[in-house]
C-alpha cells in the first residue's frame, strides 16, 4: 500500500494564523483611524462642507450661465423688434420737422 504524498499546492494554502497583507485600497484599520472621535467629526464636516460648496458653486454657475444666455436672447430680439420703429420715428420727427420749418 502506497502513503499519499504530500502536495506543495496544499502547503500554500493560508490559514487563519497567517498575516495578510493588507489591500491599499481597503479601508484603513481601526489603529489608522483618529483617536479622537471629534477629530474626525471635523474632518468629516470639513469634507463634506467643501463637497457641498464645490457643486453649489457649478450649479450656480450654470444656472447664471443659462439665465445670462436667456436674457441676451430676449434683449436682442426686443432689440430688433423695436429698434426699427424708433430709428423710424425719430427720423420722420427730425426729417418732418425741418421740412416743416422751411
Amino acid at each position: 500500500m502506497t502513503t499519499p504524498k504530500k502536495s506543495t499546492a496544499s502547503t500554500n494554502i493560508p490559514v487563519l494564523t497567517d498575516v495578510v497583507a493588507q489591500d491599499p485600497n481597503s479601508p484603513a484599520s481601526p489603529a489608522e483611524l483618529p483617536s479622537d472621535i471629534e477629530t474626525l467629526i471635523a474632518e468629516l464636516q470639513t469634507e463634506l462642507s467643501a463637497s457641498a460648496f464645490a457643486l453649489t458653486e457649478q450649479l450656480l454657475h450654470s444656472a447664471f450661465s443659462q439665465m445670462e444666455a436667456r436674457l441676451s436672447k430676449k434683449i436682442l430680439g426686443r432689440l430688433r423688434q423695436d429698434l426699427p420703429e424708433l430709428v423710424d420715428a425719430v427720423l420722420r420727427e427730425h426729417f418732418g420737422a425741418e421740412t416743416g420749418e422751411d
